[in-house]
């Protein structure tokens, strides 16, 4: 049997079949089968055999994507048994047999009736078989072979993962790999260049180079600086046929962003400030902020501030707003205008979190000076003393000088003071002031026995701005006066037994005085000499006795009151 095909042929005896390639020749070939040799083309030596049957089949090739207006021819099938006088009818069966493939039944001629995809579908089998056409007899066995779809380059390669978005550190290494693409080709990657993929780098030079074998895209600058370029946007194309003339091709794009990292030191964008603070500011609050730039961002652009030295080093303090990486300046002592009118700061910003690899530029540190003008703001009167305790006697004429307070402006100014008392509009007014010297004085007569001690509040403006006021506590002491005479501290009735012996006390009397210590005990104790004298009994003062508020003497029977018994009789003294 002798088989023709549209390619060269490269045959292989093996188990008496012929094995055939095309490699894109357009001539056709015919190879004669004879029972006991085997012809090779091209003057090959000739193999002999002993075939086991009158006819073989070889693997046939047909194009993909065949777009000609006639059927494509595939091949020839033809018997020994075949003289060429129409009675050897040939038969297909198999994949694709009376859709795809005919064939003429008295040739042997195999055609392709469609479009084939390799893609799709790489190969077909099928059985061909010649059988007498008169009598429908099999004059050969069936025997099975396989048409190939041969692939062409309709497949450009694709990129499936595109688009990328990437990082690499900034200031990296020239060549350090960022990223490795692939592209795959959907064409046969076993036969000629049509899968074989070239990389190549068409939009991102000189900055970023691709190899063309792997695809790995590396850095190809040293020291790219992200404050300089921080986004790149990178085109790779993948080319098949080996980036010969004629591939076809796909591309992706790579989105490359540079990552900060520490090589940029803060700066304060001037060497001098200047800031102005009310002495009125409050202790503990803040007066002002300052700020050193740093190119660098996130936590490389982390900074601390601190107070080098300057004569402020002990009135302000600085702390790190960390959202905002500014330097608070808060006040830590009261300012004074009329004390000390400026001060200066040295003020360091430094970095917290430090990348050794960039030290060389460095230092990651920046000082300005601060100069701080403490502002004069109109302040209230100062007293010259926290509180004031006065002293007044009791009984004193109204109009009884009590003390003086004192207040001044403590401004440059040094406007006249005014003073006045505050009093709750239920409360009884016992002193006045005077509003041009701070005189306290009485305005009613004062008892110690009935309220021993005053407190009561001074209050000083200023006479151009009576808005701004000072107090102070004003304590007044009532010094006593011996205006009390002493009484009995009770009324006595006293009962005597009429058998008390004489000298016997019979009762303690006790006085007392409303006045103070030094002006009350100690009392003497006399009998009224304005009354009848009873002979009976005495008073006796008991000098012996220590001095109290409360002295007692005892009373003394003086005469005879009878004989004693046992159980003693009483009377009670009127």
């Amino acid at each position: 049997m002798k088989i023709t095909s549209t390619s060269c042929i490269c045959p292989v005896l093996v188990c008496l079949c012929f094995v055939q390639r095309c490699y894109g020749t357009s001539h056709h070939s015919s190879i004669k089968v004879t029972r006991n040799q085997t012809k090779h083309i091209e003057g090959e030596t000739e193999v002999h055999h002993r075939p086991k049957r009158g006819w073989v089949w070889n693997q046939f090739f047909v194009l993909e994507e065949h777009m000609g207006p006639d059927p494509q021819y595939v091949g020839k099938l033809h018997s020994n048994s075949d003289k060429g006088d129409g009675s050897v009818k040939y038969i297909l069966t198999g994949e694709g047999a009376g859709t795809i493939f005919i064939i003429d039944d008295t040739t042997g001629d195999i055609h392709s009736t469609k479009s084939l995809d390799r893609e799709q579908k790489t190969h077909y089998v099928l059985h061909a078989q010649a059988i007498d056409r008169r009598t429908n007899k099999p004059l050969e066995p069936e025997s099975e072979f396989i048409i190939k779809v041969q692939d062409i380059n309709d497949n450009a390669p694709k990129f499936t993962d595109g688009p990328y978005i990437v990082t690499v550190p900034e200031m990296s290494d020239m060549g350090t790999s960022v990223l490795q693409v692939t592209a795959t080709d959907a064409d046969d990657p076993t036969y000629g260049n049509s899968a074989r993929v070239v990389y190549s780098i068409l939009q991102g030079q000189p900055y970023f180079s691709v190899d063309p074998k792997t695809g790995v895209i590396r850095t190809a600058l040293h020291n790219m600086d992200r404050e300089a370029r921080e986004h790149y946007s990178v085109v790779i194309q993948a080319k098949d046929m080996a980036g010969q003339v004629g591939g076809l091709s796909g591309s992706t794009t790579v989105n490359i962003t540079l990552t900060d990292v520490n090589d940029n030191p803060p700066r304060f964008p001037q060497k001098h400030y200047q800031l102005y603070v009310p002495e009125s500011a409050q202790v503990g609050s803040a007066v002002g902020k300052i700020k050193a730039n740093d190119a660098d961002t996130g936590s490389n652009a982390d900074m601390t501030y601190s107070i080098i030295n300057g004569d402020g080093v002990g009135m302000f303090s600085i702390s790190t707003d960390k959202d905002t990486r500014e330097g608070i300046l808060s006040l830590r002592k009261p300012l004074n205008y009329e004390k000390k009118k400026s001060y200066t700061l040295n003020i360091e910003g430094a970095n917290t979190h430090l990348d050794f690899r960039f030290s060389h530029l460095g230092p990651f540190k920046d000082a300005t000076m601060l100069k701080i003008i403490v502002g004069d703001v109109d302040e209230p009167p100062l007293f010259s003393m926290p509180s004031y305790v006065m002293e007044v006697n009791e009984n004193a004429k109204v109009g009884t000088t009590v003390g003086t307070v004192l207040a001044q402006d403590p401004d440059s100014a040094n406007r006249v003071v005014r003073y006045f008392i505050d009093y709750n509009a239920e409360e009884d007014r016992f002193f006045n002031i005077d509003a041009n010297t701070g005189t306290i004085k009485t305005t009613k007569v004062l008892d110690r026995e009935e309220t021993p001690w005053y407190n009561i509040t001074v209050s000083a403006s200023e006479n151009d701005n009576p808005a701004l006021l000072s107090h102070v506590t004003v304590g007044i002491r009532v010094l006593d006066v011996n205006d009390n005479p002493p009484v009995l501290a009770r009324e006595y009735d006293i009962v005597v037994c009429e058998n008390s012996k004489p000298g016997q006390v019979i009762h303690t009397i006790s006085a007392t005085d409303k006045d103070d210590f030094a002006n009350g005990p100690r009392f003497n104790f006399f009998l009224d000499e304005h009354l009848p004298v009873n002979p009976n009994f005495t008073l006796k003062d008991n000098e012996a006795a220590a001095p109290s508020p409360s002295r007692s003497v005892p009373a003394r029977e003086t005469g005879a009151c009878g004989p004693a018994v046992q159980k003693p009789s009483c009377r009670r003294l009127a």
